[in-house]
């Protein structure tokens, strides 16, 4: 009885393992070059932000030839999105600085293929401004830090001559002493 529930369980079990092992593999990346080739078509078709979000991902692996042909490409919306996705990947607060310049230029401009960089323009701006607010956080953190680390270090030097001006004192002896009004 038990082995006929078992056989039951088992062929009730069987096709969904037997599924699993013929589910189709996952479709591959797109190469490199496509994704490349999409990222530096314009951007000016009626969906202008997916190729600047294709950009975004190759901006770490650029080249520096790369970098210096598109700061001599002429000023677009698109261009200027770019360049401060570009500025941003730096450590530099200039760099920082100026891609938030570049991002305000385009959500202020009347241009109208500007209209469609501006939730993107919008959300990179935000972005870098938090992170400009975070490193300004994190640099007056290092300062206290080294404050309080310098103040320490002042506190230990001040003890240290406490003890040996402790130390350079004479010993008193110690006698037994007198109850006072004992003048014996």
């Amino acid at each position: 009885m038990k082995t006929d529930r078992f056989l039951r369980g088992l062929a009730w079990a069987m096709p969904f393992c037997l599924a699993a092992c013929n589910t189709p593999p996952a479709p591959p990346a797109p190469p490199l070059e496509a994704v490349a080739q999409r990222a530096t078509d314009g951007g000016s078709s009626a969906g202008g932000v997916m190729p600047l979000l294709a950009y975004y991902q190759l901006v770490n692996r650029m080249s520096a030839r790369e970098k210096s042909a598109l700061a001599a490409s002429p000023a677009s919306p698109a261009i200027q999105v770019r360049m401060a996705m570009l500025l941003g990947q730096s450590r530099s607060a200039a760099d920082i600085g100026r891609a938030a310049n570049l991002l305000e230029s385009v959500l202020r401009s009347a241009d109208p293929a500007a209209a469609d960089y501006h939730a993107l323009a919008r959300f990179l701006a935000d972005h870098y401004g938090e992170r400009q607010r975070l490193e300004l956080q994190a640099d007056r953190a290092a300062q206290l830090a080294k404050d309080s680390q310098r103040r320490a270090v002042e506190l230990q030097d001040k003890l240290d001559a406490l003890a040996d001006i402790e130390r350079s004192l004479p010993v008193r002896s110690r006698g037994p002493r007198q109850a006072p009004g004992d003048g014996r």
